[in-house]
């Protein structure tokens, strides 16, 4: 399988950063913000500010893989 990454600036407390993530990830994140009746712009600010050390990219992967585990958004 193959997905290729799409690097998109967001806004993180008043910052622009770019964060580069595959495609699935980018749609699941955006489901998931959906689901929770945010914009991905604010959960991606709220799991920058729990990440510690971790990479952004990283730290949003398992945020997603997560809620993929949890059941807050259907395996595919």
């Amino acid at each position: 399988m193959s997905a290729g990454i799409t690097k998109r600036s967001v806004m993180i407390a008043g910052h622009r950063t770019s964060v580069s993530l595959e495609d699935p990830f980018w749609a699941a994140l955006r489901e998931i913000a959906a689901a929770q009746g945010q914009s991905v712009q604010a959960l991606v600010g709220s799991i920058d500010a729990g990440r510690g050390a971790q990479n952004l990219s990283s730290a949003i992967r398992v945020f997603v893989l997560d809620a993929v585990r949890g059941g807050a958004i259907p395996e595919t």
